[in-house]
């Protein structure tokens, strides 16, 4: 692709799209699917809470290469997606600075994150420090997962 990545606020016409690379992503087949078989992301969460998107632009027009929500009550980063065939470029990354900087900007000095298994060394990799582990909640998610926090840096 090589072109620039920016970096929007998301609006209910996303909605659909973020839906998709939910449902479609690779880190949730198998055992995991079933954590996002009928998750959603309606226009009312996209107007509830800060969604951004990291667009691509190619041949056939911007194209949503990832996305993160940002809940500010209490602090979570709740949704952090980066579609498959984009992954390892980067744009993961961008989102979490990105995250940091609306959370500095929100009066937040720390985010949590509760993450997915596979996602683990990711948030390690961008300086998430584990804090603790959120015990299974079956039968959606017969799982323990590590929750993590992130230190907002001060200007």
């Amino acid at each position: 692709m090589g072109r620039p990545i920016t970096i929007r606020r998301a609006v209910a016409r996303d909605a659909k799209r973020l839906t998709r690379l939910v449902r479609g992503s690779g880190a949730y087949s198998g055992k995991y699917a079933a954590a996002v078989a009928g998750y959603r992301v309606g226009p009312d969460y996209i107007e509830a809470h800060r969604v951004f998107v990291a667009v691509g632009a190619d041949e056939h027009g911007d194209r949503v290469l990832g996305f993160y929500s940002l809940v500010l009550a209490p602090p979570e980063l709740d949704l952090l997606f980066v579609a498959d065939e984009a992954q390892g470029r980067g744009i993961g990354r961008l989102l979490v600075a990105h995250m940091l900087s609306e959370a500095r900007a929100a009066g937040l000095d720390c985010v949590k994150v509760v993450s997915h298994l596979p996602a683990e060394g990711f948030y390690h990799r961008v300086g998430a420090v584990r804090v603790g582990t959120v015990l299974a909640n079956p039968p959606v998610l017969p799982w323990d997962r590590p929750e993590f926090e992130f230190r907002v840096p001060a200007e």
